[in-house]
């Protein structure tokens, strides 16, 4: 029987997707004091799994793209969505019957893996969709992170509330249905291919000799940094500048700057085939460097949050703007150009608070000085886009 299903049925099992990557990378450090009250894991351990997943995420970044195109993008999809899953419903199951300390690792470990294909694949899938404006269509994709981001902490936190947080064992194996139906769609809907029938695409020695390629990693690395370097810090200026709880400091923090960013892409992705995609990201740039000076200078902890949340609309565009940019001026770069540009994205994404932590260490603690001297990656990234459009004459 043939498929009623069309590509729309297509972008929205991506844009599930990326619910599902918000789910894996924000609901288990929800959990983190629990896990250490709970099963008497120091917390110096507990944070390792925040590392953990992503090193994971990372490795499946680099070496992904030849095991996606060996068994294919559909394959891969559903494969990324079952470990998802299944790595959700053992974060609940094997802290009891291991090691808590080894079962919560290797449910993480599981679910990493599902998470590090997920951000491998479903950008090129949407990229390769007959959509009208690619570029909206990547910016609307990247805005599902930001409101599963938000959707994950806010309705865990309504969870907890409601029925406490001791069961948050339900909670982890409710979370799961997600990927679970997402993986039956992905199953049915049909997969476009980046590249036309008998193209092999470029390969990994042709991209290491482009110049372009160092330019689009070096974006991806920027814009990663650029988001997370005051992402990861936005709870401390929510604690300090409204002097709340450290529960609501960071639902006003990191959901502040989540829903900033969100709007950005969802924005874009509306109204975004009338706007000039390049001119669009260096204004963006340099909002973020404003951003980077009103969060490090201003001598009000309260501007400072408020800065937070310009940053987090500054950078909505960065990361899918650049997946966009770069697809156009290598468009036969398929798997392994998204997997690179993913790695980039990610090394950004955890050298840009590493960063921002050892200034402010080396400046005795101040947190100020470490958010200034990571305004380089959007100064970079401003740059970047300035030769982008000199040599490349993109938009």
């Amino acid at each position: 029987m043939k498929s009623h299903l069309t590509y729309s049925h297509t972008l929205k099992a991506c844009f599930i997707g990326y619910i599902v990557q918000a789910i894996i990378n924000n609901f288990a450090p929800l959990l983190f004091l629990l896990f250490q009250s709970a099963y008497g894991i120091p917390l110096s351990r507990i944070t390792l799994l925040i590392t953990f997943n992503f090193c994971v995420q990372l490795a499946v970044d680099l070496f992904s793209a030849k095991f996606v195109d060996q068994i294919g993008y559909r394959a891969s999809a559903v494969l990324a969505h079952i470990l998802s899953a299944v790595g959700l419903v053992l974060l609940a199951v094997l802290p009891e019957v291991l090691d808590p300390f080894m079962g919560l690792l290797l449910a993480v470990t599981i679910y990493a893996v599902g998470g590090g294909l997920l951000e491998v694949l479903v950008s090129p899938i949407v990229e390769a969709c007959p959509t009208d404006n690619k570029e909206t269509a990547m910016s609307l994709l990247h805005s599902f992170y930001c409101w599963g981001h938000v959707a994950v902490v806010l309705i865990s936190t309504l969870f907890f509330t409601g029925f406490g947080i001791e069961n948050w064992k339900i909670l982890a194996v409710l979370w799961a249905v997600v990927p679970a139906l997402n993986c039956i769609l992905f199953a049915k809907v049909p997969i476009y291919s980046l590249l036309e029938e008998g193209d092999s695409g470029v390969s990994l020695k042709e991209l290491l000799v482009s110049k372009t390629f160092w330019l689009a990693l070096l974006l991806m690395v920027c814009a990663g940094a650029s988001e997370q370097a005051v992402s990861q810090w936005a709870s401390t200026f929510a604690e300090s500048g409204l002097q709340v709880p450290k529960t609501v400091g960071d639902l006003a923090g990191p959901m502040f700057f989540a829903v900033m960013m969100g709007t950005s892409r969802a924005v874009y992705g509306k109204y975004g085939s009338r706007i000039d995609l390049t001119r669009f990201m260096q204004l963006s740039a340099a909002l973020c460097i404003i951003s980077y000076l009103v969060i490090s200078l201003s001598p009000w902890p309260l501007v400072s949050l408020l800065g937070c949340g310009i940053c987090g609309l500054s950078v909505g565009i960065l990361w899918p703007g650049s997946f966009s940019i770069v697809s156009k001026i290598l468009p036969r770069g398929g798997t392994v150009l998204f997997a690179l540009l993913a790695l980039g994205g990610d090394v950004g994404c955890s050298g840009g608070p590493t960063f921002v932590g050892l200034v402010s260490s080396a400046a005795g603690g101040d947190l100020h000085t470490g958010i200034l001297a990571a305004i380089i990656f959007p100064v970079l990234m401003l740059a970047g886009c300035f030769i982008l459009r000199l040599f490349h004459k993109v938009r």
